[in-house]
């Protein structure tokens, strides 16, 4: 059979590290006859090859080839790339790891579309992820046509004979940036670039000893030197003019200016922001000229500007700065939608300094300029910084983010920008908006994993990217509307929380430490009229399935004896979970008891509902104290019942009858009964 993916990693000394890699290699849905494992063992002076060897003996499609010491990954990706057998080659570092569906769906989508590169959507729990790449599957674009310059990591599927008929290859020995030197050499012959953006693929991990790849200290002279090498590609590979420009202007805002900005430079030690700035002055020169300049958003056109007037001390003062912007958030409404989403109602503002104020503009002439207090010392005197140009780059986005994968999904949201009055010409932009979350599956999305999922909010404004969690700033109405809910088929529990002591909202869906008894405690309860049924104030939709459950009748007084218990079932019904309490519990003395109902498993408490009596004969009477449930709403329940079981009995009697009859018949008889079923 031919092998679709060769999987090469670079392997040095990984100890325990490695495990989740290989883990995750044998949980692949691609079959292991399709896929092969290249680990190419740079020099280990541990037991790593022992180890490796013997799990290739297990595994026939792990191998193993072990290289001297080359000190860096450059060399043995190549000797993968030259070793390997797939159509296509997927790189993975020995202390990252892949989803179990990850090879399979890359390559398929590579193959469909016959990319040279697949990108697949990854999650990292201590480094950056470019998450605009990721906010739609893309089948086929470029360079030209996608921010794929903002995902400069190699961990993608190559084609194997684009990587081989191009000549792109890492260069060996230590060095920095290699990464993206490879990545812009590839990008820019590459004819089919495909993204998955709808399954997370790869995970990068933090390591407890720091020892990931990337973490040591750069030295700006050899670092400088390096990135000089990936201009020179950008350079000879474009004409002079705005894509080239915006591709270098890549590179100025996060590896040169990034490199002089918050928090970074504010721990620098005098002699080596020198040599930071040095190295940084020299590459700027050469390749960023007013284009790429221009091109920036306002805070870091100053720092540009403090770099091209050799301001160092300035950049210290304008990071200082910027490290205390931070973004606020304000939920104003949350309310469950019959889909089983969440409407979100929210206002977000750009804050600074200890005690948050707005970052405010200052209003000249029908011109905006950001306030003098906080360009003072940095401009000429009397100078100020226009943004007026820059005000429509205001914006706001809406995300869900699992606090233990690190996996991120952007929200569907709409924010406009708004200029609100300070007085005296000052003003601040507020972004007013809503979206919408949900744990459920929705289009190119399946339902969420179990876990905490945190909601944040991304606002961007005058070049600067802050994030905020939302929730502990809310209307007060918000509390009693955030429900807890059992959505989707099978049923399973979503309950929104307020995080102590912060009081940010979080979904734990799954009951991944949350229970819904907890959460139920003091909120409604309802009983049909006349009958046994209880509303709970649970959120549910159509489209949640029944679960199962167990009611738990015990003493009223609580001395004690035997409980006794009934199984029913939760079905939603109008938006709440209802249950049904059977009309007779057998074999249980008469007397008052205690109901409850085991909505998180038989492990946990049950909830308590009321106190309910049985009769003699075992009949159950709930409570007349009871509220019921309103008429309104029950005579849609009873009209919507009736026609259900109506359905059922035609079905029944009048299918077989109906389908021997000739297609116009049939089809008269069906329109007939959808006027009496609905």
């Amino acid at each position: 059979m031919p092998v679709k993916v060769s999987v090469v990693i670079p392997v040095y000394n990984p100890g325990k590290y490695i495990d989740p890699c290989i883990d995750s290699l044998l949980r692949q849905t691609l079959p292991a006859g399709e896929f092969e494992v290249l680990f190419v063992n740079d020099g280990s002076t541990d037991d790593t090859r022992e180890r490796l060897e013997k799990l290739a003996g297990e595994h026939p499609h792990f191998r193993v080839i072990t290289i001297p010491n080359s000190g860096w990954p450059g060399k043995p990706r190549n000797i993968g790339v030259d070793e390997a057998k797939g159509e296509y080659v997927q790189f993975v570092d020995q202390d990252d790891y892949l989803a179990s569906g990850a090879l399979q769906r890359l390559y398929d989508m590579g193959h469909r579309n016959g990319s040279d590169i697949v990108i697949g959507k990854v999650a990292s729990n201590f480094r950056g992820v470019p998450h605009g790449v990721f906010k739609k599957n893309r089948e086929k674009c470029t360079l030209h046509d996608a921010p794929l310059y903002d995902s400069l990591t190699p961990h993608k599927m190559f084609r194997t004979e684009f990587l081989r008929e191009n000549g792109i290859a890492y260069p060996e020995g230590k060095r920095r940036l290699e990464d993206q030197l490879y990545m812009m050499q590839a990008y820019f012959p590459a004819k089919v670039v495909s993204i998955l953006g709808n399954y997370t693929c790869y995970y990068y991990s933090r390591r407890d000893d720091g020892q990931n790849a990337g973490s040591a200290k750069i030295v700006p002279s050899g670092y400088y030197g390096n990135l000089r090498e990936v201009l020179d590609v950008v350079v000879d590979n474009t004409e002079p003019g705005e894509f080239r420009d915006m591709l270098l202007r890549r590179f100025y805002r996060v590896e040169m200016l990034g490199r002089l900005s918050e928090p970074a430079v504010l721990k620098y030690a005098p002699e080596y922001l020198d040599e930071m700035c040095d190295a940084v002055q020299g590459l700027a020169t050469d390749f960023m000229d007013d284009g790429v300049h221009d091109g920036l958003g306002p805070v870091l056109r100053l720092r540009s500007t403090l770099l091209r007037n050799n301001d160092r001390q300035g950049l210290v003062r304008i990071s200082r700065f910027a490290a205390s912007v931070k973004a606020a958030a304000r939920l104003e409404g949350f309310a469950w939608r019959p889909d089983g989403r969440i409407d979100l109602t929210i206002s977000g503002r750009l804050v600074h300094g200890e005690d948050q104020k707005p970052l405010t503009l200052l209003r000249r002439d029908g011109r905006y300029f950001l306030h003098p207090d906080i360009t003072e010392g940095l401009l000429p005197d009397g100078e100020l910084l226009d943004v007026t140009d820059d005000m429509a780059g205001f914006s706001a986005e809406l995300s869900l983010r699992n606090r233990e994968t690190a996996v991120e999904w952007s929200c569907p949201a709409s924010f406009t920008a708004r200029v609100e009055e300070l007085g005296d010409d000052v003003c601040e932009v507020v972004l007013h908006g809503s979206g919408q979350i949900g744990s459920e599956a929705v289009k190119g999305r399946g339902r969420v994993s179990r876990g905490f999922w945190d909601i944040w909010v991304p606002l961007r404004g005058l070049g600067l990217v802050r994030k905020a969690r939302l929730g502990a700033d809310r209307a007060p109405e918000v509390d009693a509307a955030c429900l807890p809910a059992s959505l989707g088929s099978p049923a399973r529990a979503v309950i929104p929380y307020f995080t102590d002591p912060h009081g940010n909202i979080t979904l734990d869906v799954a009951r991944r430490a949350k229970k819904l008894a907890e959460y139920l405690e003091g909120r409604p309860l309802q009983r049909s009229p006349g009958g046994s049924e209880l509303r709970l104030d649970l959120f549910t939709t159509d489209g949640t399935g029944t679960s199962p459950t167990t009611l738990v009748l015990s003493p009223a007084d609580g001395a004690g004896g035997s409980s006794h218990q009934l199984r029913t079932t939760l079905r939603p019904t109008d938006g709440r979970a209802h249950l049904t309490v059977p009309d007779r519990a057998p074999d249980v003395p008469a007397g008052t008891w205690k109901l409850a109902v085991r909505l998180d498993g038989d492990k946990n408490p049950a909830f308590h509902l009321c106190d309910v009596t049985v009769a003699k004969n075992g009949r159950i009477t709930l409570p007349a104290s009871l509220p019921a449930i309103d008429a309104g709403i029950m005579l849609g329940i009873t009209s919507r019942r009736r026609k259900a079981k109506l359905r059922r009995a035609l079905r029944a009697v009048g299918g077989p009858i109906v389908r021997r009859l000739p297609a116009k018949s049939r089809k008269r008889a069906r329109r007939l009964a959808a006027r009496f079923t609905g």
